[in-house]
């Protein structure tokens, strides 16, 4: 499975660990996870993923990433946060002979704010975050609305966002330079920057007041900077995991 697909599944699993409702600070779980990313010709895979959560006063961690709470109420957080973003271009992964002559894309450590704002009519989830390693110098802003709903047992989170990205990160991760155009035959190419709007839907169980089963999926529609890449083959991406959490 690629980095990419590695990182959707952390995105999805951070969504979903957000609505899972827990007794205690700690979730520990198992589920599994399927990707379909934008890459041309890599292979899709069921892979085994653990989950991992916990909620403090002034700590949460989520999947790949953890925050600090500068302000923590029952209607607004607003946290510093870190996350790991493990998406890369491994140019051996791809069974396409011309995405073969391509450079790598590095892994990156991303950083900045995260705020969520709740109301009776849903709430509201964003951040803005920027690469720290020098990879991309690329800067993500990640904008949502969700709605919570709760039946017995059963919790329904659905939602509908958009995520911004800077034309650093689309160049770097979706770019292709003169120097590779030359080597591999295919066209150069400078995206600018773009809006991919997504849904996403987190269903949750209690079968006790320590476990939960949970399945979460997204669905993005890529922006045509995105697509317009010679690298990319299809103008989706979509992700889906399930699971079970232990709360305690």
């Amino acid at each position: 499975m690629t980095k990419f697909k590695l990182l959707a599944l952390g995105m999805a699993l951070a969504s979903a660990a957000s609505v899972v409702h827990a007794e205690g600070p700690w979730t520990l779980g198992a589920g599994a996870g399927y990707v379909e990313g934008p890459y041309k010709q890599y292979d899709n895979n069921v892979l085994p993923i653990p989950v991992i959560g916990y909620e403090g006063e002034n700590v949460w961690v989520r999947a790949l990433g953890a925050g600090y709470y500068l302000w923590n109420d029952e209607s607004d957080k607003l946290s510093v946060m870190a996350y790991y973003s493990p998406q890369y271009f491994k140019p051996k992964n791809s069974d396409n002979n011309q995405l073969r002559q391509l450079d790598k894309r590095k892994a990156t450590l991303m950083a900045g704010l995260s705020y969520v704002h709740h109301t009776q009519y849903g709430f509201l989830r964003t951040a803005l975050t920027g690469d720290t390693l020098d990879n991309s110098n690329g800067v993500l802003w990640d904008l949502a609305w969700l709605y919570r709903y709760t039946n017995g047992a059963l919790t329904l989170t659905p939602g509908i966002g958009a995520q911004w990205a800077s034309d650093n990160h689309n160049e770097y991760y979706y770019g292709v330079s003169k120097v590779e155009s030359r080597r591999s035959g295919l066209k150069t190419y400078d995206p600018d920057s773009g809006w991919n709007p997504y849904l996403e839907l987190t269903v949750n169980y209690k079968l006790t007041d320590s476990w939960n089963v949970y399945g979460t999926g997204r669905y993005t529609r890529l922006d045509s900077e995105v697509t317009d890449s010679p690298m990319v083959g299809q103008n989706w991406s979509g992700v889906f995991s399930t699971g079970i959490t232990y709360s305690f």
